[in-house]
């Protein structure tokens, strides 16, 4: 339940990767083509959603750290990876099941749509498209659109500013500690989708003010 409100809703900014799409298939196989370029052995699935989530920089980092690999073939992995990645971009993802539903209880509420992630705008919006959501957000916000990204909470009040509104009419929807810690560092309220990454931790020890098992279920956290 959300906590009751000084002032409405009048926005929700929504998290892409882990909350509006499945995109683990798109970053295997972007990492792996990297990872195979820099003659490095291939990373299983399951640990690179345990790196999702922080960016691109982060995933990279992580996934050579995770290997052994030294630091100074960032460089060189980050080109492989970008050059993957867009090649890849929506292939190997998929639309959550209720994410349709969720947006036009959203819309139905009045609320204004934002998309943020950690993923690079061009990304983002690429992908937005291929999936057919893109004409669902008024705005959309990646990892290099401010000097920093979440869970610091820079990105959100940057979208609130632009939104025109204060944090506290924004609900942010995410499926991680990430997009938690920054709306609660922002003050907005805070819901998370249940399915989605958030490195391979229990969403339920996050702390947060609702948990939905599918988007469609934010109609009922609203009017709750």
């Amino acid at each position: 339940m959300l906590p009751p409100a000084t002032m409405p809703l009048r926005a929700a900014i929504v998290d892409l990767d882990g909350t509006l799409v499945d995109t683990l298939g798109d970053f295997h196989a972007a990492l792996n083509e990297m990872l195979g370029a820099l003659r490095l052995p291939a990373i299983e699935r399951a640990v690179v959603a345990r790196f999702i989530g922080k960016g691109s920089e982060h995933l990279i980092r992580a996934t050579l750290g995770h290997l052994g690999a030294p630091a100074s073939l960032y460089a060189q992995a980050w080109e492989h990876y970008q050059a993957a990645y867009r090649r890849l971009n929506g292939r190997w993802s998929m639309v959550y099941p209720g994410v349709s539903e969720g947006l036009a209880q959203l819309r139905r509420a009045g609320l204004q749509l934002a998309c943020l992630t950690n993923k690079p705008g061009e990304f983002a919006r690429e992908l937005l498209a291929a999936k057919g959501l893109a004409s669902q957000f008024e705005l959309v916000f990646g990892g290099d659109a401010f000097a920093r990204k979440k869970p610091d909470p820079l990105p959100l009040l940057k979208t609130c500013e632009a939104l025109g509104l204060a944090p506290a009419q924004v609900l942010m929807v995410g499926d991680s500690r990430n997009d938690a810690a920054a709306a609660r560092a922002a003050g907005c309220p805070v819901v998370l989708v249940t399915y989605g990454y958030n490195h391979g931790e229990p969403v339920h020890s996050v702390d947060a003010d609702a948990y939905v098992g599918s988007l469609a279920e934010i109609g009922r956290v609203l009017a709750a």
